[in-house]
């Protein structure tokens, strides 16, 4: 999330990534104050226009916040609240008005007093690690970047080989140039880019891409994934390979607390639990060390309460990372109840 303090009460904010408008939805409060970009509808007063006809405009406003609620998940952040302020004389002040606040939309928030639980949530001290994943082999590749724990892909590319029974004059290096301009449209200045696949395809395709001008990014070759397209980026996310490679980054550290949880459950042991009521149970004795929730535990429970829960587990030092469903991590937290936890000290049920 990139932030910029404007005064002891305001701090201006643009979410770049789903666990950014997450942390947003668990910032934001009834009370406060957001000022931001929008449009409104303004009935024209014209000769001859319809009475029912309006003209849509974009203006500047400050909202009193009444409501936030996550609106298709994670994908986007619903503020609604009373007009305060407004860019327009034409848009009344006292009326009410809904923000619907998406990825690298920026907003500025006004509280009257900013807790530390809320500033340890939009000011992150912990780098957020970008990879660009490059699934190759010599008939298609897969291409997905890597933030957090979210994985957004793009459509797989298809070289037009006929493979080795069959005779055409099919040039490589066309597809490899075809996979590099698919790389540009989505890499990130600082991101690392990965690439592994069946073959020596992938070897070629990095002694490709690695020009001058890409010599910014570094470039690692994986061995070991087997597979290229959509199938090879979901076999590295859940190889061990994934954990070694890019041990510092979140998803690694989520996957390691998961087998961790395998690993004490198969032990019999109590210092875990899977499930909501289990874990909040857990927090009220101050044993959690570290949680991991699924956004679909949104879709299941009660938001406001899932959002206090987590606040309160934050206010206690507890370490608490989102995974979304577009990796099979957050598929297998979702399974496991929604909401998972490694405990400091066994907590009875």
């Amino acid at each position: 999330m990139i932030t910029k303090i404007i005064d002891e009460n305001s701090i201006s904010v643009i979410p770049e990534d789903p666990d950014d408008l997450f942390n947003l939805r668990r910032v934001i409060k009834e009370g406060d104050t957001v000022v931001g970009d929008t449009t409104r509808v303004i009935k024209q007063e014209k000769d001859y226009s319809r009475p029912d006809k309006g003209e849509r405009i974009k203006v500047r406003i400050a909202l009193r916040v009444e409501k936030i609620s996550l609106d298709n998940v994670l994908d986007r952040l619903r503020i609604g609240g009373t007009i305060s302020e407004s860019s327009n004389e034409l848009v009344p002040h006292g009326s009410h008005h809904s923000f619907i606040l998406k990825i690298n939309d920026g907003i500025s928030i006004t509280k009257k007093n900013w807790l530390l639980a809320e500033m340890k949530l939009i000011k992150s001290t912990e780098k957020q690690l970008g990879f660009l994943l490059v699934a190759i082999d010599t008939g298609e590749c897969g291409i997905a970047r890597l933030k957090g724990t979210h994985l957004q892909f793009i459509p797989n590319i298809y070289s037009g080989s006929g493979g080795k029974r069959y005779k055409t004059n099919f040039n490589i290096e066309k597809f490899f140039d075809q996979v590099q301009q698919a790389v540009f449209s989505i890499i990130k200045k600082e991101d690392t880019v990965i690439i592994f696949g069946p073959g020596e395809t992938k070897k070629r395709f990095a002694n490709f891409f690695q020009k001058p001008q890409n010599q910014k990014h570094e470039i690692k070759v994986v061995e070991g994934i087997d597979s290229g397209g959509e199938d090879g980026i979901y076999t590295f996310t859940k190889s061990q390979t994934m954990k070694e490679i890019m041990s510092g980054s979140k998803l690694a550290k989520v996957s390691s607390i998961i087998d961790e949880i395998m690993i004490l459950a198969n032990k019999k042991s109590r210092k875990f639990t899977m499930g909501f009521e289990e874990t909040f149970k857990a927090n009220e004795f101050g044993a959690v060390e570290s949680l991991v929730f699924s956004d679909k535990i949104i879709e299941t429970c009660n938001e406001k309460e899932i959002i206090d829960f987590l606040n309160d587990t934050e206010s206690k030092g507890v370490k608490t990372y989102g995974v979304d469903s577009s990796t099979d991590i957050g598929l297998r937290v979702t399974g496991l109840g929604g909401i998972i936890s490694l405990l400091r000290f066994p907590v009875e049920s």
